[in-house]
């Protein structure tokens, strides 16, 4: 199974040009991705620099057919004439999908800064050689360091309620109803845009071992290369916004997953968004 993470900026390329086009393709030319997770993804949002109000959602949908579209939405305003502007996640996968979930979430209230709020998309994939796993996808708080680590808290609030939910209660509904009762998979993989360094809080929060005993979650990039620094995922080719170049776009893993990482990589080649796209294997 083969995965690609990137945040797109709204398909905006570091020459200012907005191009779901561009986007597609370079996703194509980067992997051959069974599960691709996108991160600032915009429909009718014409107030974005260089965007043209296009519903990038549908238009990046469109250019992978036979991909399940699966959208999470954290802003959604009015727009002109009566459209929405929606902002957040997309998650596009070939392979099967079972159960999706969006969480909104936390967004305590800071009284200097200003953000949005932050979704994440959670589904259930059925994977061949892998076996059925979660992927979680999100895009977490920039400004404000205690909004992102009570976001990191909930993300992880999640993986551990999904090993509560693999055995069925004593009254388990069978009716497929929307009570009809299905197991969540304990394998899982949260991925996206962290706003946060390596061995920052908010990443370090994400790898600390669980009280309940709950499978932690490991960065893939220190399983595939471990010792290595992360390779920078900021910053290569937008020096404008990002002055120096780092890591904060991440994979990690629940502690069952990791022995199949076969490979774990960030693309340092497309200048088509700010952020570089992460590619995670997984083996059988």
């Amino acid at each position: 199974m083969k995965l690609l993470s990137w945040n797109i900026q709204w398909c905006r390329g570091v020459d200012g040009r907005v191009d779901p086009g561009r986007i597609a393709r370079v996703i194509r030319e980067l992997a051959d991705a069974d599960v691709i997770c996108l991160q600032e993804v915009a429909r009718n949002f014409d107030t974005l620099p260089g965007s043209r109000g296009e519903d990038q959602f549908a238009l990046l949908a469109a250019a992978f057919p036979g991909y399940a579209a699966i959208e999470g939405i954290g802003v959604d305003v009015p727009g002109e004439a009566g459209a929405r502007r929606q902002f957040g996640n997309l998650l596009l996968s070939r392979l099967p999908v079972r159960q999706v979930w969006r969480h909104l979430l936390p967004w305590p209230a800071d009284a200097v800064h200003a953000d949005m709020p932050r979704v994440a998309v959670e589904a259930v994939i059925e994977a061949p050689d892998v076996g059925d796993l979660r992927v979680t996808t999100t895009h977490l708080a920039y400004y404000v360091a205690a909004q992102r680590l009570a976001q990191v808290d909930a993300l992880r609030a999640q993986h551990a309620a999904a090993q509560r939910h693999r055995t069925p209660p004593q009254q388990a509904d069978a009716s497929q109803g929307p009570f009809h009762w299905r197991p969540s998979p304990g394998p899982g993989i949260v991925t996206g845009d962290f706003n946060c360094e390596p061995a920052s809080p908010a990443h370090a929060r994400m790898l600390a071992p669980f009280d309940d005993g709950t499978p932690m979650l490991r960065d893939a990039w220190q399983v595939a290369h471990p010792g290595t620094p992360h390779a920078h995922t900021v910053g290569l080719y937008d020096t404008a916004q990002w002055p120096r170049a780092f890591a904060c776009d991440f994979v990690f893993v629940s502690d069952d997953l990791a022995p199949r990482v076969a490979g774990c990589h960030a693309d340092a080649s497309s200048d088509a968004s700010d952020h570089q796209a992460m590619i995670l294997t997984l083996g059988a």
